[in-house]
């Protein structure tokens, strides 16, 4: 029988139930927006205005300024996209974010450089990426626990909104 866990955000009750492989179903208000605040490391799952959830987040090993080129450890800032969803993620479960968009591939060949992609929102599998550390090579990071969440709550097409 799958285990059950409710989450209190503001007042609602949040069930999200887990199943054997641990992504759990989500049956509260749909998340119509993620925001990513970089320099306060923390992601808000949204219903609107309302937050349904937040999280404290590690970034990119080289956290400060937008991503520009492959390589350069930064997280993207602008409006995304989540594109696809991942259960069998080396980072345990993870979300892929629509980076690059045209913006991204100009500029960074503006620069004679590729503007990398596969940017995520995952877990810390395994003993990569110790809290509190920005490790990442661009993606945005929670623990394996918070990304199951995370996973069942938000859907394909959900914006993502990253500010610096």
């Amino acid at each position: 029988m799958p285990k059950r866990r409710t989450v209190i955000v503001g007042g609602l009750a949040l069930a999200v139930t887990g199943c054997a492989s641990n992504i759990g179903t989500y049956s509260g208000p749909e998340v119509t927006r993620v925001v990513i605040q970089k320099g306060a490391r923390r992601m808000f799952l949204l219903n609107g205005q309302a937050v349904l959830q937040a999280y404290n987040i590690d970034l990119g090993f080289e956290p400060r300024g937008d991503k520009q080129i492959e390589g350069d450890g930064k997280t993207p800032e602008g409006t995304y996209f989540i594109d696809r969803k991942n259960p069998q993620s080396a980072f345990y479960l993870s979300l892929g974010i629509s980076y690059p968009n045209e913006q991204d591939v100009a500029q960074a060949k503006a620069l004679g450089e590729e503007p990398g992609g596969d940017i995520f929102i995952h877990g810390a599998s395994g003993t990569l990426g110790q809290r509190g550390t920005d490790w990442t090579y661009g993606c945005i990071a929670v623990s394996n626990r918070e990304i199951e969440d995370v996973y069942a709550m938000v859907n394909e097409g959900t914006q993502v909104d990253l500010f610096p």
